[in-house]
């Protein structure tokens, strides 16, 4: 189906922004590890994370959608949860032959990732699969250092990519790993880490993109009971400290266990971008709830290249405002630690005045397409004159026109490119994806003034 912008009214609303899909995964699986029950407010049921919430089940967790009357003074709220009641710890196959049944995890890197190694800690065999776009997630880094730690895993085709077979035992140790692969893996290892026989030293070096999303799993790792002891070492014993270059992060994870919690999670700003981009695309005015002040996602960098475009933003304890007059204009920015801003970016640059450079995100190349080449393509379809580097690009701003653009099955592509249909008569090939992470993306468009359709 084609995502196209049908029309649109002066831009105004409030509006309350996705939860997070990064936060959303890790409650999930955290719960799934704890001792116990937790409730989950606020979880983003985008494919994705339903991807996370049944291999959580498949490996013996329970978890059951529920709802809770909630009193305020005179007035009641129904509020919706999810019930984790969660292993301990004590991991186990569900499947009748587990040796060779595989868990579907659709298109879902973030969960073939973590799960990859939390996996080790059942008691029996673990096989993850998945679509098409997930057998060509590169797995090797993260395979590699889970094996210094004492897992054992079979690519079944033998090339470092799902189908991936998880055998049990975890002996944990030292082990390391390049930060300039995937804060996933990272994060991957940190989850699993408390649960292993003698617990987990990563390193990490030497450049370390996304860190920001390896600090949100160690803030709710905190709120789920666990430690993480972070320090600086150097990686090359003979150079000096004052070397940077040597300088790596070293993670330090003492056996623990999981600790049942209530939680609640936040909005998400890599989503939330859409919403900001397209007020300040068209002009007008737009208030964002549940987008807090002291948030540690990486992507509420979106917040401080819109001010830069031109917009006028201004941020709250637990929401943001930002008000445009839809002029906007061309800037250079390193999104190394905010990899999923990369399609607003691109967008918002090909329609500004001047040229925008994106730079750092090389690591881009590695998400569910190679987002710096598709970026490119598509947007050279509507005539953009761009430069490609191996990590980003140079855009010249206001040099495209109306055409069909493809989506490739990614859920960014097909929500920022929809948003040049505010400027140009543009729509987007196999645009229905944006449910991997946005699963009411036109409705939200709709509350600000955007009527989308799918057609």
């Amino acid at each position: 189906m084609n995502l196209k912008i049908k029309n649109f009214s002066k831009i105004n609303g409030t509006v309350k922004a996705p939860s997070s899909k990064s936060y959303s995964h890790r409650a999930v699986i955290l719960a799934s590890l704890s001792e116990g029950k937790s409730k989950l407010f606020d979880v983003l049921y985008s494919e994705d994370v339903l991807s996370t919430i049944r291999a959580c089940e498949a490996l013996g967790a329970r978890i059951d959608k529920k709802k809770e009357i909630i009193l305020k003074g005179d007035k009641s709220q129904t509020v919706d949860y999810l019930e984790v009641y969660g292993t301990g710890g004590k991991l186990h196959n569900v499947s009748d032959d587990p040796s060779s049944d595989m868990i579907d995890l659709a298109n879902s890197g973030t969960t073939l990732r973590i799960m990859t190694s939390v996996a080790a800690l059942s008691d029996n065999e673990v096989i993850f699969t998945g679509d098409d776009s997930l057998k060509t997630r590169p797995m090797g880094a993260l395979i590699d250092a889970l094996e210094t730690l004492g897992v054992k895993i079979e690519s079944l085709n033998e090339n470092n990519k799902a189908p991936l077979k998880i055998y049990p035992g975890y002996e944990g140790g030292q082990t390391d790993i390049l930060g300039s692969i995937s804060s996933q893996f990272i994060s991957s290892i940190l989850i699993s880490a408390p649960l292993s026989e003698n617990g987990v030293e990563l390193e990490v070096y030497p450049e370390f993109v996304s860190k920001p999303y390896v600090d949100m799993t160690i803030s709710i790792l905190e709120k789920f009971g666990i430690s993480v002891e972070e320090e600086e070492y150097q990686f090359h014993e003979t150079c000096k400290k004052e070397h940077t270059d040597c300088l790596g992060v070293k993670f330090i994870v003492k056996p623990q266990k999981y600790i049942a919690s209530d939680y609640i999670v936040e909005g998400d700003f890599s989503s939330a971008s859409y919403l900001l981009a397209a007020t300040a695309i068209a002009g007008g005015y737009i208030r964002v709830q549940n987008l807090f002040a002291d948030s540690k996602q990486g992507d509420k960098l979106i917040l401080d290249i819109l001010e830069e475009m031109g917009a006028n933003v201004t941020v709250f304890d637990d929401y943001v405002s930002l008000r445009s007059d839809g002029n906007l204009k061309g800037i250079d920015v390193n999104l190394s630690n905010a990899p999923d801003l990369l399609l607003t970016v691109a967008v918002l640059g090909a329609l500004a005045e001047g040229k925008t450079t994106i730079s750092g995100v090389k690591h881009g190349r590695l998400k569910e397409t190679d987002r710096i080449d598709t970026t490119c393509r598509e947007l050279e379809k509507l005539g953009c004159k761009l430069e490609e580097f191996e990590d980003g690009m140079t855009i010249y701003g206001n040099t495209i026109s109306d055409g069909i653009v493809e989506s490739h099955g990614d859920h960014r592509l097909a929500m920022a490119f929809s948003l040049i249909g505010l400027k140009h008569d543009v729509e987007v090939e196999n645009g229905e994806c944006f449910d991997v992470s946005f699963p009411n993306f036109i409705e939200a468009m709709a509350e600000i003034g955007i009527d989308l359709e799918l057609k």
